[in-house]
């Protein structure tokens, strides 16, 4: 198995580049081989050469930066979530793949346009909290952070319902966005060391891969993590009501 690391040293906050070592590792454990290879500004880069594609979190400076780049990857990437590959971008990356991000000074950035949604940030604050999110087609809920100055609109397909934290803008009650086997989200922590499930489920969805194998029991110490985070968060909306 062959794993994308992209822009792994400028798209880089709150510890994402765990998603990558997370997925690893667990494939590894399943008794699958697996090459991780990193990438960045410039770098020649087939996408269809990959199983797994991942993009972590920048500061809004370096997205600019990435955005100027990723724009020759458009056609390509593109084909790859048509196809169905699998691939996760986290924070502010996904927002690439819009119409526009606009900045805190007003100033409009093209998109890929791959999706229809506008990201604006705002006002040089930020929008930061815990996190419960749900997923259609799972009972197990996600748990992670959100750290963002942006608000989204226009997602056709959203990825999470929110329980608790933020949700793309103030007028919906869900955040990220998912076709096919591509999953754009906010949510940090990094959402694949935090969310054991989720990560199985991402996996399971990589061709070639045995999901026969994957299971909970190769990662004991990130479930009882995540069962112990998961339980603290619900208390603290219990508290509330």
């Amino acid at each position: 198995m062959k794993l994308l690391h992209l822009y792994h040293d400028i798209m880089n906050l709150y510890g994402d580049y765990a998603n990558i070592v997370a997925m690893e590792s667990l494939l590894k454990k399943s008794g699958h081989d697996v090459e991780v290879c990193k990438r960045s500004l410039g770098d020649d880069v087939k996408l269809s050469d990959y199983d797994f594609i991942y993009i972590g979190s920048g500061t809004e400076r370096n997205q600019k930066v990435v955005l100027k780049d990723i724009m020759r990857f458009g056609d390509d990437l593109r084909k790859c979530i048509d196809s169905g590959k699998v691939i996760l971008m986290t924070g502010n990356s996904f927002e690439m793949l819009g119409k526009s991000v606009t900045d805190s000074s007003g100033k409009a950035f093209e998109g890929l346009g791959i999706f229809t949604f506008t990201a604006v940030e705002q006002n040089k604050t930020r929008q930061t909290g815990d996190a419960i999110f749900t997923m259609e087609g799972s009972d197990k809920k996600l748990v992670g952070f959100i750290n963002k100055c942006s608000s989204i609109s226009g997602i056709e397909a959203p990825l999470f319902g929110v329980e608790m934290g933020l949700p793309d803008n103030d007028n919906v009650s869900t955040e990220g966005i998912r076709k096919n086997n591509f999953f754009g989200t906010h949510l940090t922590g990094p959402v694949l060391m935090k969310n054991p499930y989720f990560l199985i489920y991402m996996a399971s969805l990589i061709p070639g891969a045995d999901s026969s194998r994957f299971s909970a029991d190769l990662l004991p110490h990130e479930t009882a993590g995540y069962e112990v985070t998961l339980s603290e968060l619900t208390k603290r909306i219990g508290e509330k009501i």
